[in-house]
């Protein structure tokens, strides 16, 4: 089994922030005037272009070294399907070339995984391929 140079904790971290993200829905009412009470505080829901979810992505995944990130990209194509746990090799290879393309490498690998729909389900089936559970599994204290 290859080894990953990301920790499970910090894909878990990007799991969870991209769930949050996803949920997200374009502003339905601007112009309702209703109080947050009123209408449940579904107005949390609804994405304005200043998403403080994803500026936190952007700056935890800017954070990530150089092998962090390349991993984080040949993670979410394995769990797009493009490629095996078998060919894990060659889909990290692919990564770090991309990532060498960019003429600025951690902004540019973060607008790219930042544009990818379902994120967090893609980076979460590729950690299932490595046999890694995201979630944090506590024992039941029944």
């Amino acid at each position: 089994m290859p080894e990953l140079s990301i920790s499970r904790e910090k894909v878990a971290f990007l799991i969870e922030k991209a769930h949050e993200f996803d949920v997200k829905d374009l502003p339905a009412d601007t112009d309702s005037g209703s109080n947050p009470t009123d209408d449940n505080e579904v107005g949390v829901l609804e994405d304005s272009g200043e998403d403080p979810v994803a500026s936190e992505m952007a700056s935890f995944i800017r954070a990530l070294n150089e092998d962090e990130q390349i991993d984080l990209v040949a993670l979410m194509w394995l769990g797009r399907g493009d490629g095996t746990i078998e060919e894990w090799d060659d889909l990290r290879s692919r990564s770090a070339e991309r990532r060498s393309g960019y003429r600025k490498p951690r902004w540019e690998t973060v607008r790219y995984l930042l544009g990818e729909p379902l994120l967090g389900d893609l980076l979460a089936e590729g950690l299932d391929q490595f046999g890694i559970s995201w979630v944090d599994e506590r024992p039941d204290t029944d």
